[in-house]
C-alpha cells in the first residue's frame, strides 16, 4: 500500500510540474529537503516565487486534495518557504528574477506565495489538475 501511495505521489508531482511549466512558470527546484521537511516544487512566475504543495488523490479517494492542508501543514510550509529563501534564493536563484543589485540579493520583487496544486488521477484519461494560487 505504501509503495502505491508513493507512486501516486510521484506521478502527481510529475503531472503538476508539467502543468506549471505549460502555464508559464519556471521550475526552480523540486523535492527540496531540510531537517524540518520537504517542499514539492518551487517555481518562478514572473518575479514571484511560488512554493507549490502538490496533493494527489485517486479518482476514488474520499478526500479532495485541497482538504489536506490543515493548520499544522500550512505553518510548516511557511517555515520551509522561509528557510528555502534564506538558503537558496540569494546565491542561486535571484538572478533568474532579474535581481541585479550588488550585495546580498533582496527578496523576490514580486514576493512569495504558497500555492496548492491538486491532482486527481483518473481511472481513464488524463489527470485533472487545478492550480490554486496563494492559498496560504
Amino acid at each position: 500500500m505504501r509503495n502505491a501511495l508513493q507512486a501516486l505521489g510521484r506521478y502527481g508531482e510529475e503531472v503538476a510540474a508539467r502543468r506549471l511549466e505549460q502555464d508559464g512558470l519556471r521550475i526552480l527546484e523540486r523535492n527540496w529537503r531540510c531537517a524540518q521537511g520537504e517542499l514539492d516544487i518551487i517555481a518562478l512566475e514572473g518575479d514571484t516565487v511560488a512554493v507549490c504543495e502538490v496533493k494527489t488523490r485517486s479518482e476514488q479517494g474520499f478526500q479532495q486534495p485541497e482538504q489536506a492542508l490543515g493548520a499544522v501543514r500550512v505553518e510548516r510550509l511557511r517555515t520551509l518557504a522561509e528557510r528555502w529563501l534564506s538558503e537558496r534564493w540569494p546565491g542561486h536563484f535571484a538572478r533568474l528574477a532579474a535581481v541585479a543589485v550588488p550585495g546580498p540579493a533582496p527578496l523576490p520583487p514580486g514576493g512569495v506565495r504558497i500555492d496548492l496544486v491538486c491532482v486527481i488521477s483518473r481511472a481513464r484519461g488524463a489527470a485533472r489538475v487545478e492550480h490554486l494560487r496563494g492559498v496560504v
